[in-house]
């Protein structure tokens, strides 16, 4: 369903067991900068009425999750540690080139938000299935089901605003690309790395 072209390897489930709080912390981050990433999109294209809409629910929605991961790290007796840079995301960025006209630019931010919930939603299945922790494992489910709701969005907008059929061969370049950069990732216990 998600058309990713690489599978995470389930080991990176290990890595991730022996830092929760690592995880966590990351995954704070990662929720607050998908409500960033929806800031801008209102900001940057305030013409697009139902982007916008969707985007001031999706706000609320991202800071919902990261009140929830966050209060996640305070139950375990943690506090929120320092953000990092995202390898994954920074990675991702450099396969569109900048500039374009105002449509391209959003249907490539719109490809990038798509394909990264894709991940994250593979990630947090992952998780579901495999960790030990049962609370965090239904936690996990139950945010999987958010981000696949998240890709279809941006991937739907992203053929609404643009061509369907030049979407649709970035989508599956964008894809080749991601995969990729996923072969020397899934060694830390971060998100998307």
């Amino acid at each position: 369903m998600l058309g990713l072209k690489l599978p995470t390897d389930p080991r990176w489930v290990n890595i991730v067991e022996k830092n929760i709080e690592e995880i966590l912390t990351d995954h704070a981050y990662c929720e607050q900068k998908a409500a960033s990433t929806a800031i801008s999109l209102i900001v940057s294209f305030p013409e697009y009425t139902e982007l916008v809409q969707e985007m001031i629910d999706l706000v609320e929605e991202e800071m919902s999750h990261f009140k929830m991961v966050h209060d996640l790290i305070l139950e375990r007796g943690w506090t929120l540690g320092r953000d990092r840079k995202d390898e994954y995301v920074l990675a991702l960025l450099k396969f569109f080139p900048k500039g374009g006209s105002r449509t391209t630019q959003l249907v490539h931010r719109l490809l990038y938000a798509a394909l990264i919930e894709a991940r994250s939603c593979e990630r947090f299945r992952l998780l579901s299935e495999e960790l030990e922790d049962k609370k965090l494992a239904k936690f996990y489910r139950k945010l999987m089901i958010s981000e696949a709701n998240h890709y279809t969005m941006f991937l739907n907008f992203a053929r609404q605003y643009g061509d369907r059929k030049e979407v649709d061969q970035k989508w599956q370049q964008l894809l080749e690309y991601e995969a990729g950069i996923m072969k020397d990732l899934g060694k830390k216990e971060t998100v998307h790395g």
